[in-house]
């Protein structure tokens, strides 16, 4: 029970890594408030895996990308579980295309709901955490693609190398206050959303090529962000996880 009494905030909670990691925590002790899209069956069913838990899940559904929803999100947060000690931030936009074809509409919705979209959550709970005073932890969950190059990914990539150099200039200011704040890199994780876009043969196939001879689980974001934000993390502040299994090194052959 690392984060026993702690109280937890996960945007895009529904499925995929965001609930693996709203269920880690919840393992590991901590209240959640857990926001997505809408209030759904996936959603209700992490909120089900984290009452199963015995701990307490408050749903908050909404559109993170949208600032005012954002507002109120982390306000209920606050309002239902006392105080907000751990924030976690995985919403994301992803869609692939040519460089020389990419729309800018898909290029906005991309940088709004990469980047801007954990900086406006972010900046509304660092104020808390900095207002309820005992410092606390941010994760901001980015990719490995933010520092390696993939023909289609132009956009994304560019969000998400953003989103880690927010992250660290946020950790540079918030360092007075005793609020960590990291990033975690996933590297491929089968996810539902994974599976819809390359099918399950794709997947299958593609999990034997990794260096660890699996694609990532959700669970493994999870236990990366319970370190993160338990006490064994203290000193651990504006830097990157990268938990991919050896992903970046993939092409690398062996000796």
């Amino acid at each position: 029970m690392r984060l026993a009494g702690k109280k937890a905030l996960v945007t895009g909670a529904g499925r995929g890594i965001g609930r693996g990691c709203a269920v880690a925590l919840a393992r590991a002790g901590a209240d959640l408030a857990i926001n997505d899209l809408a209030e759904d069956d996936d959603l209700r069913g992490t909120a089900a895996e984290i009452a199963a838990l015995g701990r307490r899940a408050v749903i908050l559904p909404g559109d993170a990308f949208d600032r005012a929803v954002c507002e109120q999100t982390a306000a209920r947060a606050r309002d239902a579980l006392g105080r907000i000690d751990v924030f976690v931030s995985v919403p994301a936009f992803s869609r692939r295309g040519a460089f020389l074809d990419y729309p800018a509409d898909l290029l906005d919705r991309t940088l709004q709901g990469t980047l801007a979209a954990g900086f406006v959550m972010g900046q509304l709970v660092a104020r808390q955490m900095v207002a309820q005073g005992g410092g606390g932890k941010m994760i901001f969950i980015s990719s490995v693609q933010a520092g390696m190059v993939h023909a289609g990914c132009a956009a994304y990539a560019a969000a998400k190398a953003g989103l880690n150099r927010m992250a660290f200039t946020v950790a540079a200011e918030l360092a007075p206050h005793r609020i960590n704040v990291n990033v975690i890199e996933p590297g491929w994780i089968d996810t539902p959303a994974e599976r819809q876009v390359f099918g399950d043969a794709v997947i299958e196939e593609q999990a034997t090529q990794l260096p660890w001879g699996r694609l990532g689980t959700p669970a493994d974001i999870g236990h990366a962000a319970v370190f993160l934000a338990s006490d064994e993390a203290d000193y651990v502040t504006g830097t990157t996880l990268c938990v991919d299994g050896g992903y970046r090194f993939r092409e690398a052959g062996s000796a």
